[in-house]
């Protein structure tokens, strides 16, 4: 008897250029050329993209693109759509193909596996329970809750109403959290009264009550009560009871059709200084750039011929908009994979296991997360064929801040020892802002360590030197020309969209600057170097910080790292680096001098540090990001409440030891420290 040989896995992105010649008669000899087309046609391109996906509007769009200016650029006017019809049409395939909706996982090792059928009824239920209290199509919704499925619920519950969603994670403080919600004046708030982070249950009872209070735009609350709450807490309806509901209205409802550009949801740049910034976003613009993502992701559904049962994990917080990646998945109809907890068990006896047996428990296909995580896997020495069975994890992604070249290939090494057959690196760099990416994957093109393979489709991505010109192979500012659908409508009561001008265009007006280092090679590879308003630049050299990091961590005592250049009114530079150091490592000359050794090595002798400073941690924002330019700031003699929220930190005890250190190095009267 004959047995089948299954047909090879097609890549997303060879499935959508084989659908381009055969619907529209495009053929592209390179990866190169289709980007181009697809930067330089853009109604020809995004058309292709709506198409392609199979979504839907029961109106049709007077045009693809009728105002091409940024900011300003008005997508497929009289479309409509709905985020989460987009994620429930695929509830019964995947459900007949035997496939979750979502799997969930804590610390406490508390699995819940959730059907596309129950998906559909409570989400169904709480947009229904939503109506009952009052909200209405634009109303804003903020919920302070963990990365739990009743997160992914309530959001999709509020867009099935045209309900405005902003989240926070309960592991910020309450004085950030009000900083966010205050400022979109919410008519709801979803909260929950405790979490289990870090391997401590933490009691939020008394947070909640403070938001409420901190918030008089709230009407009404909708509590999720947990084991970790010290008292109850009054509210207008638990979560248990707010999809409880199982009737004819229930299984009659749908989700309403919504303008292409009605407002999805909020969400906050860092705001290291000032308020944060209101992010809003429109419905059809987020749908659209996520299918062309996709393609880059190589995401697909987790039912049909072409697919390994996809289970798709990006580990984040819902304070990162890698949680609305991760939300993204079953908009492909992937099974998406969460995991609610620190990444390392707690910071006390940090186990950086945990992720890897979560996915080989749970049989993640792809495998995603910042790239200080996977730094700090490798540094820990991690062993990853010791955490179980990950012979299904196909993909590796990285973001957050630049992944080192010997980090991948510990990477890569470690997933093929556990079983892996073939890894594939899914390096990208976008942003918050946009909710997307700029530069990332392609699985059909070769990889090289350390770099992103390609600019996404649809981002006419190039790197400018300071005269205002694209440049190929050299470290420039990182501008998009044209503009892409899910940039952003506008900040929330942002008058005359005077801070958004300011944030993206006010050096190059019409021209989307992004604020990082970029090197784009003339194989279209690229490079991110880090912040722009971070960077070194020493005798007319500029160096990004990510390439002195690599040089520096690559040292097996050297945990972590920051450095500041400390250029003040034109005065010649001053340049500290700051190290974390493995247990039993000091920092004497020796020491001293193979960190200055292996800066001089691998990049040059100008960027030496003027001095090294041993500190027990390195700041970072809660999405991993190194705090450099808050330090340079407090280090140049601007008080630590002007220029670093606290409560937005990752780390904020952190920030005392350079307290201590402005004040120790700063005679009395003088402006700055150094």
């Amino acid at each position: 008897m004959k047995t089948s040989t299954p047909a090879p896995f097609v890549p997303q992105i060879r499935i959508y250029q084989d659908w381009l010649q055969a619907q529209r008669g495009l053929a592209f000899g390179s990866y190169d050329a289709l980007w181009r087309w697809s930067v330089t046609d853009l109604p020809a391109f995004w058309q292709s993209i709506w198409d392609f996906s199979g979504m839907h509007s029961p109106t049709p769009a007077s045009a693809v693109l009728a105002d091409a200016r940024m900011p300003g650029t008005r997508w497929f006017p009289g479309a409509q759509v709905n985020y989460a019809r987009e994620v429930l049409r695929h509830a019964d395939a995947a459900h007949a193909a035997g496939m979750p909706a979502i799997v969930s996982d804590n610390e406490l090792g508390e699995v819940r596996e959730m059907s596309w059928p129950e998906l559909r009824r409570q989400v169904h239920a709480f947009a229904l329970t939503l109506r009952g209290l009052g909200v209405e199509r634009g109303d804003r919704v903020a919920a302070y809750l963990p990365n739990v499925t009743e997160t992914m619920i309530a959001f999709l519950g509020c867009s099935s109403i045209g309900a405005i969603w902003s989240v926070c994670a309960p592991d910020m403080g309450t004085a950030a959290v009000v900083d966010r919600f205050r400022q979109i004046e919410p008519k709801l708030l979803i909260a929950a009264d405790g979490v289990h982070y870090g391997g401590k249950p933490l009691d939020r009872s008394t947070v909640v009550q403070e938001l409420r209070a901190s918030l008089p735009s709230v009407r009404k609350l909708v509590l999720l009560r947990t084991p970790f709450a010290s008292h109850a807490v009054e509210a207008d309806s638990d979560w248990t009871a707010a999809v409880a509901r199982d009737d004819a209205a229930v299984a009659a409802f749908e989700p309403e059709w919504l303008p292409f550009d009605h407002p999805i949801w909020i969400v906050y740049s860092s705001g290291t200084t000032g308020l944060p910034k209101p992010i809003v976003h429109g419905q059809g613009g987020i749908l659209v750039n996520m299918y062309a993502c996709g393609l880059h992701h190589d995401l697909g559904p987790s039912y049909g011929a072409n697919n390994f049962g996809e289970r798709y994990h990006w580990y984040s917080s819902t304070g990162w908009v890698m949680w609305n990646s991760q939300l993204s998945g079953m908009a492909f109809g992937s099974t998406i994979c969460i995991y609610d907890g620190h990444p390392a068990g707690s910071r006390e006896k940090p186990d950086w296991g945990v992720l890897w047996r979560f996915a080989a428990r749970h049989r993640v296909t792809f495998f995603g997360a910042g790239a200080a995580y996977f730094t700090n896997c490798m540094k820990a020495g991690l062993e990853a064929k010791d955490c179980g069975d990950l012979a299904r994890v196909r993909a590796l992604g990285s973001t957050g801040s630049p992944l080192p070249e010997e980090v991948q290939r510990w990477g890569t090494a470690q997933l093929l020892a556990a079983g892996a057959r073939s890894v594939w690196w899914y390096n990208i760099s976008g942003g918050t802002d946009f909710c997307g990416g700029f530069v990332g994957g392609n699985r059909e093109l070769p990889e090289v360590p350390g770099q992103m393979q390609c600019r996404y489709l649809g981002a006419a991505v190039e790197a400018w030197n300071e005269a205002g010109e694209p440049v190929v192979g050299e470290v420039g500012e990182l501008v998009c020309t044209r503009p892409i659908p899910s940039m952003p409508l506008y900040f929330w009561g942002d008058e005359g969209n005077a801070r958004y001008l300011s944030s993206y265009f006010d050096t190059y007006p019409g021209v989307w600057r992004h604020g990082d280092w970029i090197r784009i090679g003339a194989d279209g590879g690229c490079v991110i170097y880090g912040r722009s308003d971070a960077t070194i630049n020493r005798q007319g050299l500029r160096m990004g910080t990510s390439e002195i990091y690599n040089a520096v961590e690559a040292l097996p005592e050297v945990l972590d790292s920051m450095v500041v250049d400390l250029e003040y009114l034109g005065r010649e530079s001053y340049m500290p680096l700051f190290v974390v150091l493995r247990a039993g490592a000091v920092l004497d000359d020796a020491m001293r001098s193979r960190i200055n050794n292996a800066i001089r090595t691998s990049l040059s002798p100008r960027f030496l540090p003027d001095d090294i400073f041993l500190v027990a941690e390195i700041p970072r924002t809660l999405s991993g990001k190194k705090q450099e330019l808050p330090i340079k700031k407090l280090l140049l003699g601007q008080p630590i409440d002007k220029v670093v929220n606290r409560e937005a930190m990752a780390n904020p005890a952190s920030l005392d030891w350079y307290v201590a250190f402005v004040e120790r190095r700063s005679p009395p009267g003088r402006a700055h420290c150094v």
